[in-house]
């Protein structure tokens, strides 16, 4: 059966992966993968954990970016496509001919649920408009975990995908965000962050005489998992690794 999957996979920790999310990609025609080599990790373990699901799969390795389909056997699926944010334009047409001929399609981001800060959107939307049939499968997010640890009340909560890189743009952002915060005095923003610009997103908070909370999630559901609470000041001198997610109050 033709069907558009969008997958939630795991934000770090592979154990949270579900059995339904396994038994999708396993038995997906395509895996359209942000990262390819994410994908082929998640794959791996999907066969160590669920033998049952991939018993005589994956006999060939899958991971080319191969457009010839006619051949394929189940030993050879799923195949998996690279699909980031400037190849979503590109292959429009081509992934939805693939589902109007009956193909099993899953789109999965590096890590969280696709389209949120992750390509996606294009396709959803697309295949929306066309009646083509598309089905969500939840999982962990990095949002709702961030959220949940930060101590804050979540009830009224705005995600603001990644901070502007410039200077300039972070400070007129801030200032709506004040705009914001006059009308909903309880709204709690959530905001991804790169380890290299983190310390200007949070020197441009402080300048900004912002009278806000901040809580740092690092490295969420992994081996080196950090929360991070206290005056920004404070976080200014730190150095920072790995997935950064930033709830503000």
């Amino acid at each position: 059966m033709n069907m558009l999957n969008i997958i939630s996979t795991p934000i770090g920790n592979l154990d949270d992966l579900s059995i339904r999310q396994a038994k999708t990609l396993a038995t997906s025609d395509i895996i359209l993968a942000e990262d390819t080599r994410s994908a082929k990790t998640l794959l791996d373990a999907i066969k160590k954990r669920f033998p049952e699901l991939v018993k005589g799969r994956y006999k060939t390795d899958p991971y080319a970016d191969s457009t010839d389909l006619t051949d394929l056997t189940d030993y050879q699926k799923p195949i998996v496509w690279s699909y980031y944010l400037e190849k979503e334009f590109q292959k429009l047409p081509e992934i939805i001919d693939l589902l109007k001929e009956g193909k099993n399609i899953s789109l999965i981001s590096e890590a969280g649920t696709p389209l949120v800060s992750d390509p996606g959107y294009l396709l959803v939307s697309s295949c929306i408009k066309r009646n083509l049939p598309i089905t969500v499968i939840p999982g962990p997010s990095a949002i709702t975990t961030a959220l949940v640890y930060s101590g804050f009340n979540p009830q009224e909560h705005m995600f603001l995908g990644f901070f502007p890189r410039r200077e300039n743009q972070i400070i007129q952002l801030i200032d709506r965000l004040k705009q914001i915060k006059t009308i909903f005095p309880e709204m709690v923003f959530v905001l991804y962050e790169s380890p290299l610009r983190i310390k200007e997103t949070l020197r441009c908070i402080d300048t900004s005489k912002l009278n806000v909370e901040v809580v740092i999630c690092r490295e969420m559901t992994k081996k080196f998992e950090e929360i991070i609470r206290g005056p920004v000041e404070e976080m200014i001198k730190r150095d920072y690794k790995g997935e950064i997610t930033v709830v503000i109050k």
